[in-house]
């Protein structure tokens, strides 16, 4: 991804963090929780390696098409998945979302290292901004599902850290804006 190298590295942070806290929630004793954090992992780490400064990381040739065939097959179980839990139709958009963006880098100029730099002066492709507006919407969503709600009180004990819903939530609401940094940048 082009611009500046700090802004790379904070983005690298954030998705892998993401990826990372994920990982932890496949632990859950949830299935349905481990289903979604794995699918939720593989985006986190894989948005951490697209951030990351072309001027550090020049990955081999076709590995943006090999990410492009990871991301197609998630979108396709999830797709699979959401016929049983409407929820997984966000993993099927956020696959889109990554598989666009690997195809966008394959195709960047070899002076980038592999990494795109924008789009010139043809503006926004439509998919792109389709993608935009789809994760503005979710991240507007996600962050007023971060309102904390009233406590019950004696409510049982401590979820584990993989079954806390606020991280889960807190951890797409990063994903979502990291998305949204992303996409107007290939």
């Amino acid at each position: 991804m082009g611009g500046p190298t700090a802004f790379g590295w904070l983005l690298v942070v954030l998705c892998a963090t993401t990826g990372a806290y994920c990982l932890l929630r496949m632990r859950s004793r949830v299935e349905e929780q481990r289903r979604a954090a794995g699918g939720e992992a593989l985006t986190g780490f894989g948005m951490a390696a697209m951030a990351a400064p072309a001027a550090v990381f020049v990955p081999p040739s076709g590995t943006w098409t090999a990410y492009a065939v990871v991301f197609g097959a998630a979108g396709l179980r999830a797709l699979w998945a959401a016929r049983s839990d409407p929820h997984h139709l966000h993993h099927v958009v956020e696959a889109a979302a990554m598989v666009r963006m690997a195809l966008a880098m394959a195709g960047a100029p070899a002076s980038a290292g592999g990494h795109a730099h924008g789009h010139g002066t043809s503006g926004v492709p439509l998919l792109t901004g389709v993608l935009m507006l789809y994760f503005t919407g979710y991240v507007l969503l996600a962050g007023v599902r971060l309102v904390p709600a009233p406590a019950v009180p004696g409510g049982g004990p401590a979820p584990g850290w993989g079954d806390r819903p606020e991280l889960s939530r807190a951890c797409r609401l990063a994903m979502g804006m990291a998305m949204l940094v992303m996409l107007p940048a290939m």
